[in-house]
């Protein structure tokens, strides 16, 4: 069953120098049950994309488009509808929890607000379903830390704790945004694990917004890389880690290092710098770091579809050949380009 369906959304910030254009046209959709990656270099779009969605952007920033969750459009609701949304079936997971926490409250007050606000427990039980979650997270004596203040715990303790709190209330998709930055590698690890662990368990869908490709092969079934503010390629884990299209994900996936590298190999790097999103080049934005750029390159490539539902924006073809995408409308017409078409 499809939970949420995204099509042409646009996100745009007026700033003294110029509209930026963070996000450009953007279709999407997401099952119940499954994990969707977005992943991308820093200011490719992933964090406005699902901020626009929880109606969260600066106050410089707009957003147009449709998102239809339960075939209501959150785009067109109104600040006391999303509030209704937010928290109860939708819940988001922010890149920095010492930010997100109120560093005046205790973990208790935060937690049990927000049970008693979206399930109408009373202060008792919320607190003893707010026990159990932050035990549920692994949080060790959750009976004593939970009156705890956020700067007594350590960053990943912390980010276990609004994992907690995006669980409250059992959400029927969670939106993870870069959930393991600025945490070790073993810490790193036992979220993604958690993470994974508590999708199976509840059934419920995750947006995954990520730059660590490691993480995205352990939880996700399908993963959209986003470039300069538009999906370049969208397929399911397995078509992206091993049988890339676009340029652009070769060359992330390219730039991973790997243990069985030798020594004196040189770590692969994408040449030069995404684009000025206040100035987006006329054609393929990947152009100028682009290995494979011929002159067609300066018309705007289509967006490619395979048989399996994988697609690509670029000139070249894709394997086993393609159709044309209509985008913003979610169909494939009948065109059909074969191998060795452009």
């Amino acid at each position: 069953m499809t939970l949420l369906e995204v099509s042409g959304l646009e996100v745009r910030f007026a700033t003294r120098e110029g509209v930026v254009k963070a996000v450009n046209g953007m279709d999407l959709t997401v099952e119940q049950g499954e994990t969707l990656a977005i992943v991308g270099e820093s200011g490719s779009g992933k964090s406005q994309l699902v901020m626009a969605l929880m109606g969260l952007l600066a106050e410089n920033g707009s957003a147009s488009g449709r998102a239809l969750f339960h075939g209501k459009d959150l785009m067109r609701m109104t600040q006391r509808e999303l509030n209704g949304v937010r928290g109860k079936h939708i819940a988001m997971i922010f890149q920095d929890p010492m930010t997100s926490l109120n560093p005046f409250l205790t973990i208790e007050q935060q937690m049990v607000e927000v049970v008693m606000h979206h399930q109408g427990l009373s202060r008792d039980e919320a607190r003893s379903h707010a026990v159990e979650m932050l035990r549920a997270v692994r949080i060790p004596d959750p009976e004593e830390r939970i009156q705890q203040y956020p700067h007594e715990y350590s960053g990943g303790m912390r980010q276990r704790v609004m994992i907690a709190m995006g669980l409250l209330c059992e959400p029927e998709l969670l939106i993870a945004d870069e959930p393991t930055t600025a945490l070790d590698v073993t810490v790193q690890a036992q979220i993604t694990e958690l993470v994974g662990q508590l999708r199976r368990q509840t059934r419920m869908a995750i947006i995954l917004i990520t730059h660590d490709l490691a993480a995205v092969a352990e939880v996700s079934d399908r993963i959209i890389v986003m470039y300069a503010g538009e999906m370049v390629e969208t397929g399911s884990v397995e078509d992206i880690f091993y049988r890339p299209q676009h340029p652009y994900t070769r060359g992330l996936l390219a730039s991973v290092p790997r243990l069985d590298r030798v020594a004196e190999e040189i770590l692969h790097a994408i040449p030069g710098n995404p684009p000025n999103l206040q100035d987006l080049p006329p054609g393929c934005r990947f152009r100028d770091r682009c290995s494979q750029a011929m002159e067609q390159c300066l018309r705007r490539p289509p967006l490619w579809a395979d048989a399996g539902g994988r697609m690509s924006r670029c000139f070249l073809p894709m394997e086993g050949g393609h159709v044309a995408v209509a985008e913003g409308a979610g169909e494939t017409p009948g065109e059909t380009a074969g191998e060795g078409a452009a």
